[in-house]
């Protein structure tokens, strides 16, 4: 047996590290069909012509598909539910996202026609027999330029390109608190766009049994019921049953496959029509141009503050990039997680107002975080500029208007309740670990070498099962074989995470289960018709809290089996250790021996949810070294202290902090999507696009300090984002430490060696 705590190497390392992972690529080979997309190469233009005669009498081709045959078979188009106003206050435009593009382009790499042949080649050979002719009109990719009056309108629907403006907080409580305060510290603060980029670019496959009247999809995605509901109710207008969807190994996932693509929708609808297994496979440059990408917000921030150092109020205004498309999940990082602008201080009031703008870009949508990161990086932006500012300690500044165990549960202006924590000691331990008072020694040391050194600070919190993910319940189905197995049937998804691993742990530790005997299946919707899936670091918290409320019944139960089984009263029936047992006897019958005997009676299935979202939150503290000459930066410390309440697996909660610490960082040293003028996609490859490589790191040093929540029955509060949440402000906070000696006050990501050189050099002209 394992326990919740023990530090249990993952029992999926094993299939995974050797090569038997199974991800949908290693289908690809058993399909009859593949398809490619002719896309757009520029990103707003009319379609004045298109010709695909000579493709589809290329070799091979069984079908050239484009928007006019989607219309003339039904297919509808993404939506999104979100109940956002325009500024007028009338609904929210939602445009049509189709699967092709019909009459116009919107952004480059918009797919326009789809082309099915028996081989990849020949599909591709095809593509480029068609001729389409664009009547290029003017691109904005810029979310704030999009906003500017002459700017080119994406949708003639969407006057000015606002889609929606949202406010949170109290405006006039807010006004009145910064009339009032001795200082206000102002920022403005450009948070670039990012994509995922994961190992296994997106990859579908879709098929249909006549026979059955049913469609089949294997891709990787994080929310398998939500695909299958999203594409049968959206896109083929059938009940969700005839849609059967498996993800098996995904192959990197950071929200961004949590939601379908018109390219899932295309090989399902191709499959049908042409009668064929149909396959689509992306491109690493089409997963540039196409994946829905992330981030992207331009914020003026203000913090207000008395005489005292005491803040009184925040307000900010954002203006979120949505790209030209709404996907299902678009309005919601800009929008949903700002609360998280309050940080872990007792801040009064607050209002932010964010507008959302549609550009000549792909669609953004969740990315490791979700809004987690960008409320964040403004909140503890605003402290550390206030406290250089007002001339007071950082951390002396953070402990003054810091919440204390004894104020919480606290609910903060802006609608999060902080349930639990310890704020004050969590930031006290990660001082005392990253030798806080030794840092000027080793600045002295950096200078020496002719280097800068620069230190940051800040503290993250943030919503996990939430806002809807700690509402939305997960389906946990417990079965017994008469072998003494077990197979634990799960609505969340892994996404190599150690999803696997910690189930056994929580029904071992519950139940007493040998986990060599516990097996976890996920990702079929037809083995697990309801669920959720695994996003907002939910999956401990609703998938957790399913499994502890199927093993309390199993034992429930059981106790009751037990008691005829060994003649006695129900009442004096206990449990431990994995066996049943009559209290004051040696008289005992095991869990799986009881199930052999039990005709499924201990066949569990339960569909539950926590009572709420939690808030894991933690310390940051880490040291760069930034050579003058050239402008690289270099992560040369990271101490991290966080408390995501219950530890499962510290293997796997180190591994994830660790993970979203280089995530975050990725973005603040070296990755963004970038297009120029015309709307074209500057980085467009791994030539242009950099990522974070295990030797720009440094060793982490990484500690837990929980604080259980009293939420769900694991008292975990989730671990999947807290890397990456604290990581943007507290490395761009360090570098500005390095380069203030020589005057630079501000600095945007991200912090690229030429954005450094250049930066030095502007003060010193």
């Amino acid at each position: 047996m394992i326990k919740i705590g023990d530090a249990v190497p993952r029992f999926e390392d094993e299939r995974l590290l050797t090569g038997k992972g199974t991800y949908t690529d290693d289908a690809v080979a058993d399909t009859d069909a593949c398809l490619v997309l002719v896309r757009s190469p520029v990103a707003a233009a009319k379609l004045k012509s298109l010709e695909i005669g000579d493709a589809k009498a290329a070799p091979g081709v069984l079908g050239v598909l484009t928007s006019a045959d989607l219309d003339a078979d039904n297919i509808g188009h993404f939506t999104t539910g979100f109940p956002f106003k325009r500024p007028d206050g009338t609904d929210m435009y939602r445009p049509q996202f189709g699967l092709l593009a019909k009459d116009v382009v919107r952004y480059v790499g918009d797919p326009v026609v789809a082309v099915v042949a028996e081989t990849r080649a020949q599909a591709e050979d095809a593509a480029e027999l068609i001729l389409i002719d664009y009547d290029d009109e003017g691109a904005v990719t810029d979310a704030s330029a999009a906003l500017q009056n002459g700017a080119p309108t994406v949708w003639p629907d969407v006057p000015g390109n606002i889609a929606f403006v949202v406010e949170r907080g109290d405006k006039t409580a807010t006004e009145d608190a910064f009339a009032t305060a001795a200082h206000i510290t102002t920022l403005d603060l450009r948070i670039t766009r990012v994509t995922a980029n994961p190992i296994e670019p997106r990859v579908a496959i879709g098929s249909f049994d006549n026979a059955t009247d049913r469609y089949a999809l294997r891709c990787g995605t994080q929310t398998p019921q939500r695909m299958r509901d999203i594409l049968a109710k959206d896109i083929l207008g059938i009940p969700p049953d005839q849609i059967h969807v498996v993800s098996e190994d995904i192959g990197g996932a950071f929200g961004m496959k949590n939601s379908p693509y018109p390219e899932y929708g295309l090989v399902l609808w191709a499959a049908k029509k042409l009668g064929r297994t149909v396959a689509w496979r992306s491109s690493r440059i089409e997963a540039m141009q196409s994946d829905f990408q992330g981030r992207d917000n331009h914020i003026h921030a203000e913090l207000a503050i008395d005489a005292n150092g005491i803040f009184l109020a925040i307000r900010a205004r954002s203006v979120g990039n949505l790209g030209a498309y709404l996907g299902p999940l678009t309005p919601h990082p800009p929008t949903a997680n700002v609360g998280g602008m309050i940080g872990p201080y007792g801040i009064g009031t607050a209002h932010v107002e964010i507008r959302g703008a549609h550009t000549n870009t792909p669609p953004t949508a969740p990315y490791r975080g979700a809004g987690h990161p960008e409320a964040t990086y403004v909140i503890e932006r605003l402290v550390d500029a206030a406290a250089i500012e007002l001339n007071i300690d950082s951390i002396e500044l953070r402990h003054r208007n810091m919440l204390t165990p004894e104020q919480l549960p606290h609910q903060t202006p802006l609608g999060m309740t902080y349930d639990s924590g310890d704020f004050p000691e969590v930031i006290n331990k990660c001082v005392a670990a990253a030798d806080w008072t030794g840092f000027e020694l080793r600045r002295q040391q950096s200078a020496e070498r002719g280097l800068l050194r620069g230190r940051g600070l800040a503290y993250s919190i943030e919503i996990s099962g939430g806002p809807q993910g700690a509402h939305q319940p997960e389906t946990t189905d417990i079965r017994f074989d008469d072998e003494g197995h077990v197979t634990v049937l799960m609505g969340s998804k892994e996404m190599g995470t150690g999803h696997g691993t910690a189930y056994r742990q929580i029904l071992s530790d519950r139940l007493g289960l040998d986990p060599a005997r516990i097996n976890v299946i996920d990702g079929d919707t037809d083995i697990i018709p309801q669920g959720t899936g695994s996003f907002g670091s939910r999956t401990m918290i609703a998938g957790g809290t399913a499994a502890v409320r199927a093993a309390d019944k199993i034992v429930e139960t059981g106790k009751s089996i037990a008691a005829d089984a060994l003649e006695a009263a129900e009442v004096d029936i206990e449990f431990s250790g994995g066996a049943f047992r009559v209290t004051g006897t040696d008289r005992t019958i095991t869990l799986h021996e009881l199930a052999h005997h039990a005709n499924g009676q201990l066949n569990i299935a339960v569909t539950e949810k926590a009572d709420g979202p939690t808030y894991p939150n933690g310390s940051h503290i880490c040291e760069v070294e930034i050579d003058p000459d050239t402008g690289v930066t270099t992560l040369v410390r990271y101490v991290l202290v966080d408390d995501v309440g219950t530890v499962i697996n510290p293997m796997i909660v180190k591994g994830q902090l660790q993970g979203g610490i280089v995530q975050g960082a990725g973005q603040v040293l070296m990755e963004e999507i970038v297009f120029d003028a015309d709307g074209q996609l500057i980085t467009g490859s791994l030539l242009d696009y950099t990522m974070p490589r295990a030797d720009d790191m440094p060793l982490f040093d990484i500690e837990t300090h929980p604080v259980p929540t009293n939420l769900n029955p694991l008292g975990v509060k989730g671990s999947g984002e807290a890397g990456t949440v604290g990581a943007l402000p507290v490395i761009v906070i360090a570098a500005l430490d390095a380069l203030r000696p020589l005057g630079v006050k501000h600095i945007d990501m991200p912090l690229t060696s030429e954005r450094v050189w250049r930066a030095i050099r502007e003060v010193k002209q």
